[in-house]
């Protein structure tokens, strides 16, 4: 019998890959294009989150179908600092992404597929059959790897249905006026509906664990705080996102094999803020400008995007190291109430991944809000492996 060549294989369904699926069935729908998922359902359960100045008014004109609820403006709480921003927030909730893709895929999205081994053009599930493809794009995460040194964003999320209107206008996606603990802490909330939260209790930590029963009374001490009735609980969210705080990027691709990647297992996500979307849009219109190419071509374009995006990231690399080297754990929260106090402008930049010379010195003027030794430790310590001095 003979066995089907597909133009392109997707391995993993998650944000990065799944864009990639829903941008070429726009873009070139006459490809052969296969998406798998290993568990039941496509996209996991998780919510991704961006502002409107993250991307282009391209990008967010073939994105709009895809986004569940957007607001106007957010806040952020600090110790010494209440404050609101202007500028559009958006979520994509990961239902709705998955109805998406399975419109658009139908028969070409296989879940309840797991697999085996995945090659530049092949891929062998784990019942023995072999896929055969032009190209096969590996996106299922973050490999381990001794070539990048990381912090964490760990995360547990619970979406809630309350007893009656919570009266938030915006999301707070910072409130760091809760206990600290052992590292930089805040919950996260958005506001689904006027009786529905999303409330997040996330930690900036040394090592991706969270005690998940510590974090979900986190989240009912903090819901009780605000005067929040909780009555039923939709459903429960669990992250851990790399901080990205120094790495031998040639190394990390060697580590590739030539292999075409995406998303967190291209390294392709904001060093600081551990956010995905933008550099996933992103990365779905360059394949789709790509496709057909051989997998040597497409790999070696997908690392030109990924290094180009870690030249650019070098700075953010920095400011990691402030956070997690210089000072105290449960003390980081002095170093973003600092950076929240400035211009808006430079905050927009600042998650767009686009900031300028005068933002990076404004940044770092001033008396650091930790010891100053230990600020000047991690500021020179700015040449990673692979770079000369």
């Amino acid at each position: 019998m003979m066995r089907t060549q597909y133009d392109v294989i997707l391995v993993g369904a998650g944000l990065a890959n799944g864009l990639i699926a829903l941008r070429l069935r726009q873009l070139q729908p006459q490809l052969k294009c296969l998406l798998l998922e290993s568990d039941a359902h496509p996209a996991g359960n998780h919510t991704w989150s961006f502002h409107h100045s993250d991307l282009s008014a391209e990008q967010l004109r073939w994105l709009q179908p895809l986004i569940t609820v957007r607001w106007s403006g957010y806040q952020v709480r600090f110790p010494a600092l209440r404050r609101n921003l202007d500028g559009d927030y958006c979520s994509i909730a990961s239902g709705d992404f998955a109805r998406h893709l399975y419109a658009a895929m139908g028969d070409d999205l296989w879940t309840n597929t797991a697999v085996q081994q995945v090659k530049p053009t092949q891929v062998t599930l784990a019942d023995g059959r072999e896929l055969d493809a032009q190209v096969v794009i590996d996106g299922r995460g973050l490999q381990p790897t001794p070539h990048l040194q990381l912090g964490y964003q760990v995360f547990l999320g619970q979406e809630w249905q309350l007893a009656q209107p919570h009266g938030l206008q915006q999301p707070i996606l910072m409130d760091a006026t809760v206990d600290q603990q052992a590292g930089y802490r805040f919950v996260y909330t958005l506001p689904l509906s006027a009786d529905r939260l999303l409330i997040e209790d996330t930690h900036y930590v040394n090592q991706p664990t969270l005690a998940e029963n510590t974090a979900r009374q986190h989240i009912a001490d903090y819901a009780k705080h605000q005067g929040w009735r909780l009555s039923t609980l939709l459903r429960e969210e669990h992250g851990i996102l790399p901080i990205t705080l120094s790495g031998d990027i040639d190394r990390f691709w060697q580590q590739q094999r030539g292999q075409p990647c995406s998303g967190l297992r291209a390294g392709l996500f904001h060093a600081t803020t551990g956010y995905s979307l933008p550099s996933a849009v992103a990365l779905a219109e360059l394949v789709g400008t790509l496709l057909p190419t051989d997998a040597s071509t497409l790999s070696q374009h997908i690392e030109r995007f990924a290094r180009q995006q870690w030249r650019e990231q070098r700075f953010f690399r920095l400011l990691n190291r402030m956070l997690f080297l210089a000072g105290k754990p449960q003390q980081r929260w002095r170093v973003m109430q600092r950076f929240y106090r400035l211009d808006a402008g430079l905050i927009s930049r600042f998650y767009a991944g686009q900031l300028r010379l005068r933002d990076k010195a404004r940044i770092l003027c001033g008396k650091p809000p930790v010891p100053i030794g230990e600020a000047l430790r991690a500021l020179l310590n700015s040449v990673e492996p692979g770079k000369k001095k």
